[in-house]
């Protein structure tokens, strides 16, 4: 449990630190140059990664909720959405002009999403945790950043490219899922 939470501690402190300490990040830059912080940044991010792999596999789940096989739909849903979101962040599309941070958005309903379906322990924690996070981030964010300036409108069919490679990127995890955590993505099998 140790190594799990500290791995999601690291990752959430690490991302948020540009936000709610920005003169000391603007110091480690000074003092490391902009590359040498990058790099650390990095080897923090890839560092918190490790320990989340290693503590949620050396974690034995203990259950603390069900919930309905019916809901796994509702899971297979939000994270095609997550997909979409998650995708839009980095293409020029309208969904920035409805979403200010489809990004972390995309995360907070992969966290929900997988809450949905898993009620033990070290899900909680993991998805709860990157959740939090998320949330957290977005309040940081919009603090540090002021009003939402909304980008200009580029239309229909530039914007249905996140949607495009969002289904796509879902059905290569609809393959890939079972062999990564040996649950199906898709109800009933």
């Amino acid at each position: 449990m140790k190594l799990l939470a500290t791995g999601v501690l690291l990752w959430s402190a690490v991302h948020l630190l540009p936000g709610v300490a920005n003169q000391l990040k603007l110091n480690l830059v000074a003092r490391m140059g902009r590359s040498s912080y990058r790099g650390l940044f990095s080897l923090l991010i890839v560092l918190s990664l490790v320990l989340i792999v290693i503590g949620w596999r050396g974690m034995a789940p203990a259950l603390l909720y069900s919930t309905p096989e019916s809901l796994r739909m509702l899971t297979a849903v939000l994270m095609l959405v997550a997909l979409m979101l998650f995708v839009s962040a980095r293409l020029p599309t309208d969904i920035k002009r409805v979403i200010r941070h489809p990004q972390l958005t995309g995360v907070i309903l992969w966290a929900i999403a997988h809450l949905l379906s898993n009620g033990d322990s070290r899900s909680l924690l993991l998805f709860g945790g990157i959740g939090l996070w998320a949330l957290a981030e977005i309040l940081v964010v919009n603090h540090r950043d002021g009003a939402w300036i909304k980008p200009q409108a580029v239309g229909t069919k530039r914007s249905l490219i996140p949607v495009v490679i969002g289904v796509a990127a879902w059905l290569v995890l609809a393959v890939v899922h079972p062999w990564i955590s040996g649950v199906s993505v898709i109800p009933g099998h």
